[in-house]
C-alpha cells in the first residue's frame, strides 16, 4: 500500500535516513571506553569500532553513488535501511570485540545510502533557492547531528549497557525503512531526477569542488576526530567520569547550535567566502590553543571547556555553508557531489582516528595535535587551492 506525503513530510523521511548513518558512529560513541572490559581486547582495538564504520562508510558512500546512477534510489534508500537495521541489530549480539569491529565496516557500508540519495530527492522535490535553501538546512543537520548524539548515546549507555545503542540505531532504522517503503514513491526517482550525472572523477576535476570539499572536510574531521577521542582519555588516564565528556559536549554543542544559527546571516552581510576562511581560521585557533593548553600539562576543565567553545562556535560558522557550498560546487550531480564530500570527511575521520588511537594513553596532546592537523590543512585547502572565476 502507497500513500502520499508532502515535501515537508519527506525531507524529514530523508533527513531522519541521514541521520541514522551518521549516528551510528556517535550514538556508540560514549560506550567505546567501556567495550574492553565488557567484550575483551585492548583500548586501541576499541577505538577500531569507530574507524571501521568510518571506512565502511567510506566504501559504502562511493558505492551507492554508483548504484544510484543504475538503479532505482527510492528501492536502494529502502535496501539501505533494512540492512543497516539488521546489522545494528547483530552487532548489539557480538561475541567479541574483533566480530564487532567486522561487522561495524558492514554497518556504516549500509548506513551511507540515505546521505547519497538526500541531494537528489531534495533537487526533485524543491526548485531554485527553495531547493538551495533546503540544501542549506540538510547540510545545517548533518553537521548538529554528531554534537548531540553523543549525548544521547551517554544516556543509553548509563540505562541499558553498550548494546543499547545498537538497538535504538537498529529499531530507528526499521521504522524509517517502513516508512520510505510506504512513502517511497513520492520521492522523485533516476530517470525523474533533475541532476547531470558525470562521474566522480570529472566532479574532482573541478577546482572549486575540491576547494570546498577538502577543506569541509578537514574541518569536519577536526571536530569529529577530538569527540571521538575525548572519552577514552578522560575515562581512561585521567581517572574522570562519562559525566565529564557530557559536560565538555554539552558546552560545545550550545555554542555550535548558536553559530550555526548566525551563519547564514553573518554569510549574507559580510558575504559566504570571508564568513567559511574566518570560521576556518577560528577552528584552528581554537585547537592550536587547546594544544598549548594540554601540552604544557594542562588538564582541567575549568580550561578546557571554554576552549572546546570557542572551537565548535568557529565550527558552527563555516560549516553549514561550508557544505553548502561544496555541494553547488558539484554542478548538477548532487549525489555524487554529497556522496564525495560526506567520504572525504568520513575517510580523514578514519584515519585520524586510528592514527591518534595508540598513543591516547599519553593524554590530551596526541589527540589535541591531530585535531589541529586537520585543521591546518582546511584553512590551507582555502588559501592555496584557487577559487576559479565561476566559481560559487
Amino acid at each position: 500500500m502507497t500513500r502520499s506525503a508532502s515535501p515537508g513530510f519527506l525531507f524529514l523521511l530523508i533527513s531522519f535516513g541521514t541521520i541514522l548513518g551518521i549516528a551510528g558512529t556517535d550514538l556508540v560513541l560514549p560506550a567505546v571506553p567501556t567495550m574492553p572490559r565488557e567484550l575483551g581486547g585492548t583500548p586501541a582495538l576499541a577505538q577500531m569500532v569507530l574507524a571501521a564504520y568510518a571506512a565502511g562508510t567510506l566504501a559504502g558512500l562511493l558505492t551507492f553513488g554508483e548504484l544510484g546512477a543504475r538503479y532505482s534510489p527510492r528501492k536502494l534508500l529502502v535496501w539501505s535501511l533494512s540492512l543497516f537495521a539488521i546489522t545494528s541489530i547483530l552487532s548489539a549480539f557480538a561475541p567479541n570485540l574483533e566480530g564487532l569491529v567486522a561487522l561495524r565496516f558492514v554497518q556504516g557500508a549500509f548506513g551511507s545510502g540515505p546521505a547519497v540519495f538526500a541531494p537528489g530527492f531534495i533537487q526533485g522535490l524543491y526548485t531554485g533557492d527553495k531547493a538551495a535553501g533546503m540544501f542549506g538546512r540538510l547540510g545545517s543537520i548533518e553537521s548538529l547531528t554528531p554534537a548531540l548524539a553523543p549525548l544521547a548515546g551517554a544516556f543509553l549507555l548509563q540505562v541499558g549497557g553498550w548494546e543499547t545503542s545498537f538497538l535504538v540505531l537498529g529499531g530507528c532504522a526499521v521504522v524509517c525503512a517502513i516508512a520510505s517503503k510506504t512513502y517511497g514513491h513520492s520521492l522523485p526517482d533516476r530517470q525523474d531526477a533533475l541532476e547531470v550525472h558525470q562521474s566522480y572523477f570529472s566532479i574532482v576535476r573541478k577546482v572549486d569542488f575540491l576547494r570546498h570539499a577538502l577543506s569541509q572536510a578537514f574541518s569536519l574531521a577536526g571536530i569529529l576526530i577530538f569527540v571521538f577521542g575525548a572519552p577514552a582519555v578522560m575515562t581512561g588516564n585521567l581517572g574522570g567520569g562519562i559525566r565529564d565528556f557530557i559536560l565538555l559536549q554539552s558546552c560545545g554543542i550550545a555554542n555550535f547550535i548558536l553559530a550555526s544559527n548566525l551563519s547564514n546571516m553573518l554569510a549574507r552581510t559580510f558575504g559566504i567566502e570571508r564568513m567559511i576562511v574566518i570560521g576556518t581560521a577560528g577552528l584552528l585557533l581554537g585547537f592550536l590553543l587547546i594544544l598549548a593548553y594540554v601540552g604544557s600539562g594542562g588538564e582541567s576543565l575549568i580550561v578546557l571547556v571554554p576552549l572546546w567553545v570557542v572551537t565548535n562556535g568557529a565550527f558552527g560558522i563555516r560549516g553549514p555553508i561550508g557544505f553548502h557550498q561544496a555541494i553547488i560546487a558539484s554542478k548538477g550531480d548532487h549525489s555524487r557531489g554529497a556522496a564525495l564530500v560526506v567520504a572525504a570527511i568520513l575517510g580523514v575521520t578514519a584515519a585520524g582516528t586510528a592514527g591518534a588511537a595508540p598513543f591516547l594513553v599519553m593524554g590530551w596532546w596526541p589527540l589535541a595535535l591531530t585535531s589541529c592537523l586537520t585543521a591546518l590543512f582546511a584553512l590551507i585547502c582555502l588559501t592555496l587551492i584557487p577559487k576559479s572565476n565561476g566559481g560559487p
